[in-house]
C-alpha cells in the first residue's frame, strides 16, 4: 500500500481536530448506523487518529501501539468487520465536515492511512 501524503493529512486534520466532540460525533452517528455496538467509542477513535496524524511520516513508530490495540479489541470482542466500518465512517466525516475543501487526493491519503493503521491492528489481532 502506498503511503499517504502526510501535507493532505495535517491539513485536513487541523480543521477537524478543532472541534473533536463535534467531528468524532459525526463519525460516530455513522458508525452507529452500521453498528450500534461501537457507539460508545468516539473519543478514543479520535485520539488514535490523531495520534496517527501526528506520526504520519514515521507510522512504523506506533507499530507495537497499534498492533496492541488490535489484540485488546479482539480481546473485548470487536469485530474484525468494524475497522471498514469505521473507516468508512472517517471518510464520511472528513467530508461532511470539510466540505468541498475535502478533495479526491486528500480523500486517498486518508484512505491510505487508514489502511495502514488497520493493518498494523490487524497484525495484533491475528497475534504477530
Amino acid at each position: 500500500m502506498e503511503r499517504p501524503e502526510p501535507e493532505l493529512i495535517r491539513q485536513s486534520w487541523r480543521a477537524v481536530s478543532r472541534s473533536p466532540l463535534e467531528h468524532g460525533t459525526v463519525l460516530f452517528a455513522r458508525v452507529a448506523r452500521a453498528s450500534l455496538s461501537l457507539l460508545s467509542l468516539p473519543w478514543q477513535v479520535m485520539l488514535v487518529i490523531d495520534t496517527a496524524v501526528t506520526n504520519v511520516e514515521d507510522l512504523s513508530s506506533l507499530e507495537e501501539y497499534l498492533a496492541g490495540l488490535g489484540r485488546k479489541h479482539r480481546a473485548v470482542g470487536v469485530k474484525l468487520s468494524s475497522f471498514s466500518t469505521v473507516g468508512e465512517s472517517l471518510l464520511y466525516m472528513l467530508e461532511k465536515c470539510l466540505g468541498p475543501a475535502f478533495t479526491p487526493a486528500m480523500r486517498a491519503a486518508w484512505s491510505q492511512l487508514y489502511g495502514l493503521v488497520v493493518a498494523a491492528m490487524s497484525r495484533g489481532w491475528d497475534g504477530e
